[in-house]
């Protein structure tokens, strides 16, 4: 079998076609639905997802809440320093990303704003050079404080503006409860309140899991030969009630839909060869790509994706048959839009 190979899952994107705002209806987001196994397509709006799911079918959301991650501070000298949070250690206690990286040293103070409000570099990253990781610690006031006064929406590279206060609402899902991701499970951004509660009024089951997505998600693959990749490690939760929810669906042979690509990792990580998953909270270091054989879901909603990423390798594994940067080729000829705030892809 030939190796799959990362220059595969190239393609040219027109700089237009990038959303760099959310649409102000979520629903209103163009939806392309794909048949996996005649690979034939549909062009329609979100809200017409109704059309094509149907009663007794489970669609697993990621409940997982973005947090306003980047913080900007200064040094004693005046310079400016940009704080990236990664991980929570303890209360008040974070590893993050620094920049500039190299003038931060261990057992400096970083200025907030508030002259109560102070941030110390306790330790650095050595086993990563020039990775400009630091542990930090946050004084004053409590950490939920401290994010909500001086954080910033951590909007993809590829958004190429400022943060607004539109973002704070708009660069999250109308479910997440569970803080913990730098990024948002951007395929949930396309649902609101009514078009959910439609759906249960037409008898599709909703089941929640957790994965907190991390800054892995921004980063490029950096080998050809995908089977070299080693993926970011991110945590998940799948709770007793979910897990009977999943179980219970593939024991009677009900569709399940992951609402997705971190819900279907979530699904992939936690499931047996049955497909049966098991509840509890572990991290993942799950890279699909193709050929990979899907234990757990028979559908997935997701958005275009960028070229060369781990998340279009998945994309493309769900689908089959190497045949996802044909659609991508047919989306930019009808002028969708990609990304985070773009348009939408369900693939059943």
């Amino acid at each position: 079998m030939m190796a799959s190979l990362l220059s595969d899952f190239d393609y040219t994107l027109p700089p237009e076609l990038i959303a760099l705002y959310p649409p102000k209806d979520r629903v209103s987001a163009r939806l392309m639905v794909v048949d996996r196994e005649t690979g034939k397509h549909q062009q329609r709006r979100f809200s017409e997802i109704l059309d094509f799911l149907n009663p007794g079918d489970l669609l697993v959301l990621n409940n997982s809440r973005v947090i306003p991650a980047r913080i900007f501070t200064s040094r004693k000298t005046g310079g400016k320093v940009e704080l990236f949070l990664l991980r929570e250690r303890e209360p008040q206690v974070w590893t993050a990303l620094v920049r500039p990286n190299r003038k931060v040293k261990k057992g400096d103070f970083l200025n907030l704003g508030d002259p109560k409000d102070k941030v110390t570099v306790e330790a650095l990253d050595d086993s990563v050079p020039k990775s400009g990781e630091r542990l930090l610690r946050f004084h004053g006031k409590p950490m939920k404080d401290i994010l909500n006064q001086y954080g910033h929406i951590p909007l993809p590279p590829y958004i190429a503006r400022q943060d607004d206060s539109l973002d704070r609402e708009l660069y999250q899902t109308v479910y997440a409860k569970e803080e913990g991701s730098v990024a948002a499970p951007t395929a949930g951004l396309h649902f609101n309140e009514k078009l959910l509660a439609d759906l249960r009024k037409k008898g599709v089951e909703i089941a929640e899991v957790t994965l907190h997505v991390g800054y892995g998600t921004f980063q490029s693959i950096g080998v050809e030969d995908l089977s070299q990749h080693q993926m970011h490690e991110e945590m998940y939760e799948v709770t007793e009630q979910t897990a009977g929810q999943i179980n219970r669906a593939c024991q009677e042979g009900r569709r399940i839909i992951a609402c997705g690509t971190t819900a279907l990792r979530v699904l992939e990580s936690a499931a047996d060869l049955r497909g049966r998953v098991t509840p509890g909270r572990a991290s993942t270091r799950l890279f699909i790509y193709d050929p990979y054989k899907f234990k757990a879901a028979q559908g997935m909603i997701t958005n275009f994706h960028l070229p060369k990423s781990t998340l279009l390798c998945l994309a493309d594994a769900f689908l089959g048959g190497r045949r996802l940067l044909d659609l991508y080729q047919k989306a930019i000829d009808e002028h969708y839009h990609f990304y985070s705030y773009g348009d939408a892809m369900l693939i059943l």
